[in-house]
């Protein structure tokens, strides 16, 4: 990749380096720089920019990203659209996050251009959380380098993966002595309950049996026997030795205790044991809590079918040390998968289709029923917004709606219709954002009669989509001409609801220019509108 002051006649298809004002227009840093652009900078004054151009073995960024992020991704995972270089990936369920870090290190060592980053291995992560991101340094890798990065990616099982919980029933025996207090023991199971019950699991009604090796051993072999899909153990003593009353009782039931005490604190006296196929687990005391303990490691892995052996829990020492000390007095939150308050997490994005209008320069017929490939062209712009990452869609109705709503058939939409529709285009708009939910981050408005969008355009604008890297307006541009559809953060739903007449929320972008991100669209479907019999003859190659 050359990078540096490029000449203008040499810069077009080149990638801005920095942010430029020119002519009034703001050019932001990464802009691929297209004939416009450069005609304009040369009509005010410059004859050259800081920019960097590909050369033969260099791989766009954004190409490189998704490549390594596609060979990386295992089941359980959704990968975002690639932008700036970056690709997500986030869960698509509950579960365990498993990880080879070995391979990660080793993709990280390829070269400096190619970098990814990960939770780390084994935490709990809930659906749409983000997991890793793939980020491509420059404006271009190496060819060499991804495919590197791919090998090492594809040499063996997929190298990050999130193991779903499986729900199970689960089993709880508690051991008592003279004295044991019912209180402690009730409250075992009530936090043992929420626990496994926040891995989709249930627990079994408790079984208390005297603290002696013969009474616990018919116990466990009861609850073999009644399904138990998992056995837990608390003893009304701690196990201090592999021939004590729980590894004892273990053994006379016909299992194996496979190790005794982890390098985990709190947790240390954790016994894995295993009836058949069964896990057993004999818990330590710090189990009767809800914080986080080596107990809930082990758990965790057992619910997403992780297996856990002797050697696994023997390395669980780095970063074993939960316990509260003075030197960290971060308490141990419960051990339940929701993510933390601030986990980064896919936004949560509607799609307002507006297809209400009467389509007057089509000259009679709706052009939302008009068939195109077979189709009506609003199904076409439905489709793509159900295909792409954004959560729900909404389809605002106006003339014809019934007309709409078949050809529509079979499309999972929440419809509203707008009986104003021939006010203008604003009050279809404000009739679909008045559907948009309180849990929505961003909205996505199309116009029903842009059958050419796709949903790889919509996924690009919600990749791009980062209010506190100031993207919160996410348009796509074909060769520097802004299109739709338009990406709007929550924050301007307001303002864009006050709009009034027959036009839609551009008059916004300028007035927030500072916030505006243009995304490049990779054809002119971002301008291709069926509004009239020469568009649709052009798009169809007949009249309507």
């Amino acid at each position: 990749m050359r990078f540096g002051p490029t000449p203008l006649a040499e810069a077009e298809g080149a990638f801005l380096a920095h942010a430029l004002r020119v002519g009034g227009a703001v050019f932001k840093k990464g802009r691929r720089l297209s004939t416009d652009d450069v005609a304009l900078m040369r009509i005010n004054g410059l004859t050259e920019v800081v920019a960097a151009r590909l050369e033969p073995g260099d791989l766009d960024e954004d190409l490189a990203a998704a490549r390594i992020a596609a060979a990386l991704a295992g089941p359980g995972i959704t990968a975002g659209a690639a932008f700036t270089g970056r690709v997500n990936l986030f869960a698509q369920a509950h579960g365990l996050l498993t990880i080879d870090t070995a391979r990660i290190d080793r993709i990280n060592v390829v070269d400096e251009a190619v970098t990814v980053a990960t939770l780390p291995a084994h935490t709990p992560v809930a659906p749409r959380q983000m997991l890793a991101t793939v980020k491509i340094i420059p404006f271009a890798a190496p060819l060499a380098a991804v495919e590197a990065a791919e090998a090492v990616a594809r040499e063996a099982a997929p190298v990050v993966v999130v193991r779903p919980f499986r729900p199970r029933t689960v089993a709880l025996i508690q051991t008592r002595l003279p004295g044991t207090k019912d209180g402690v023991l009730d409250k075992t199971v009530t936090v043992t309950a929420e626990r496994v019950a926040a891995y989709g699991s249930a627990l079994a009604p408790d079984v208390r049996v005297p603290h002696e090796p013969g009474a616990l051993a018919a116990a466990v072999a009861a609850a073999i026997g009644d399904g138990a899909g998992l056995l837990l153990i608390a003893g009304a003593s701690a196990i201090t030795d592999r021939r004590d009353v729980l590894p004892d009782a273990i053994e006379r039931a016909g299992g194996t205790v496979e190790h005794f005490g982890m390098p985990v604190d709190p947790g240390n006296l954790l016994l894995l044991a295993r009836v058949g196929t069964v896990p057993v687990l004999g818990l330590p005391g710090c189990a009767r809590s809800p914080k986080l303990n080596g107990f809930d490691w082990v758990l965790q892995r057992l619910l997403a079918d992780v297996p856990v052996g002797r050697a696994d829990v023997m390395r669980m020492g780095v970063g074993g040390l939960l316990a509260e000390i003075p030197s960290r007095p971060l308490p141990r939150a419960d051990a339940s998968p929701r993510p933390a308050p601030n986990a980064p997490q896919a936004p949560r994005v509607t799609a307002v289709v507006l297809a209400a209008g009467r389509g007057t320069r089509m000259g009679g017929p709706n052009k939302l029923a008009l068939p195109l490939d077979g189709r009506p062209i609003v199904d076409h712009v439905v489709a793509a917004a159900q295909a792409s990452q954004a959560e729900r869609v909404v389809v605002v109705t106006g003339h014809e709606p019934e007309r709409v709503r078949a050809s529509l058939a079979g499309r999972t939409a929440t419809f509203v219709h707008n009986p104003d529709h021939a006010d203008g285009l604003s009050t279809s708009l404000r009739a679909g954002l008045a559907a948009v939910g309180e849990e929505t981050d961003a909205v996505v408005v199309l116009l029903g009669d842009m059958p050419r969008v796709n949903a790889g355009l919509i996924d690009r604008l919600i990749a791009a989509y980062a209010p506190v890297e100031g993207r919160s307006i996410c348009v796509p541009t074909v060769g520097g001409r802004r299109g739709n559809p338009i990406l709007w953060d929550r924050a301007f739903l307001t303002e864009m609801s006050r709009i009034e007449g027959d036009t839609g929320a551009r008059a916004l972008l300028e007035r927030h220019a500072d916030v505006v991100c243009e995304v490049a669209a990779g054809d002119d479907a971002a301008l291709t509108d069926v509004d009239t019999p020469a568009a649709y003859a052009a798009v169809t190659g007949s009249a309507p």
